[in-house]
């Protein structure tokens, strides 16, 4: 079984600590942001977390840079209360560690 809840707190680890510039600085994805990455990650782990839920997934509003970490932690949260697949759990733990890896500054 992935596990998810670490691979979460890896990613939160690496970023809890960053400001403004630091999210708009370049990620490792060809022209995405740090901020646009994980904005990315959010929505993902939205549709997912709505998979896991048997209700329909909806866009996530992006509110500010900062609040990025806790809308990843509240998702994170509502998909493992969700009695998740364990096929689901590992899409979850993949695009949260591809997305940890391409945060790296190119």
């Amino acid at each position: 079984m992935p596990d998810f809840a670490a691979a979460i707190e890896r990613l939160l680890t690496q970023i809890h600590h960053w400001d403004e510039p630091r999210w708009r600085a370049a990620s490792a994805s060809a022209g995405l942001s740090r901020s646009k990455l994980v904005q990315s990650l959010v929505q993902q782990l939205a549709d997912l977390g709505a998979e896991a839920e048997k209700r329909p997934a909806r866009p996530v509003p992006h509110l500010h840079d900062l609040v990025l970490r806790d809308q990843l932690r509240v998702l994170a949260d509502d998909i493992l209360a969700a009695d998740p697949t364990d096929d689901l759990l590992e899409r979850a733990t993949q695009a949260t560690d591809d997305t940890r890896t391409s945060l790296v500054r190119t």
